[in-house]
């Protein structure tokens, strides 16, 4: 059984932001908190080249300072503290996660260079991560997200809705009191029109209701397994990727999926988890599902 929320952080205002988030919710589900730093060749550029113990040293402040930052709001959590040696960062994360309740790290989002350069690994570990991991952005403490009860918003595909993350969203609901706002994108067929394919069609009242019924026929079973949780199920006539960033906005905690299967370039995000990624103003939730 796993003990602990794992949270990676770089001394970058997002990795602080993850940290928070990362203690907020080890505090919510009664586990410790082990606080990381990946290191990489990026390390030794504030360290004299020639002294491996003050690289050592400055990395190590580094982790004591975002572990002190979380101690004192939540003076009874248990925090522990760790350096991670190797060549690949990622892989790093990827070994220390492998018995951690939740991987925990910051995301800046969209940006220029240095946003690619830092995010690509958040981007790498949600490809890859084998337990959910969760993005973060700087400011997230801070951010006012609009209803007064919170809201936990998870994109379901009815067509083959994952038990891994619906499990996920019902139960980070459930610890947070709030309402899940379900949400299926779907596209209407389109129809047949000279010169060729036209859409969509105009009667779309049909598909509307079949779609809201495979969402109700999809949550049915976990509904019955979490019955205190108000459920909110949102059918939008939407792609499923901008679906869900639509409904984020107002969102605690965004849910996506992502299958577990290899791509011949190596793992991969499906679209709608690298929309939510991108664009979604809540942390991010990326849960890998059979």
């Amino acid at each position: 059984m796993n003990t602990h929320v794992l949270t990676g952080v770089d001394g970058s205002e997002e990795s602080t932001a993850a940290a928070r988030w990362a203690a907020d919710e080890a505090v919510r589900q009664g586990l410790g908190l082990r606080v990381v730093h990946a290191q990489t060749w990026l390390d030794g550029l504030h360290a004299d080249r020639g002294r491996s113990e003050e690289f050592r040293t400055l990395t190590a402040r580094m982790v004591a300072d975002a572990a002190r930052d979380v101690r004192a709001a939540h003076p009874d959590l248990d925090v522990r503290t760790d350096l991670l040696d190797g060549d690949d960062p990622v892989a790093a994360l990827m070994a220390a996660a492998e018995d951690a309740d939740m991987l925990v790290v910051g995301s800046l989002g969209v940006g220029g260079f240095e946003g690619l350069l830092v995010g690509s690994v958040g981007l790498a570990a949600a490809a890859r991560c084998e337990v959910p991991l969760v993005l973060v952005r700087a400011g997230e403490q801070e951010r006012v997200t609009g209803p007064d009860t919170p809201e936990v918003v998870v994109g379901v595909d009815t067509g083959a809705p994952a038990d891994q993350v619906l499990d996920f969203a019902f139960r980070q609901a459930a610890s947070r009191r709030a309402v899940l706002r379900a949400v299926h994108g779907w596209t209407p067929p389109p129809v047949m029109a000279y010169p060729g394919w036209v859409g969509p069609g105009i009667e779309t009242e049909p598909f509307r209701a079949v779609e809201a019924g495979l969402l109700t026929q999809a949550l049915a079973p976990w509904r019955e397994k979490y019955p205190a949780v108000t459920v909110v199920e949102d059918c939008r006539v939407a792609g499923g990727a901008g679906a869900v960033v639509d409904a984020s906005g107002a969102a605690d905690l965004v849910v996506v999926g992502r299958r577990r299967r290899s791509h011949r370039l190596g793992m991969r995000l499906g679209p709608v988890a690298h929309a939510a990624i991108h664009h979604s103003t809540a942390p991010v939730a990326v849960v890998p599902h059979d």
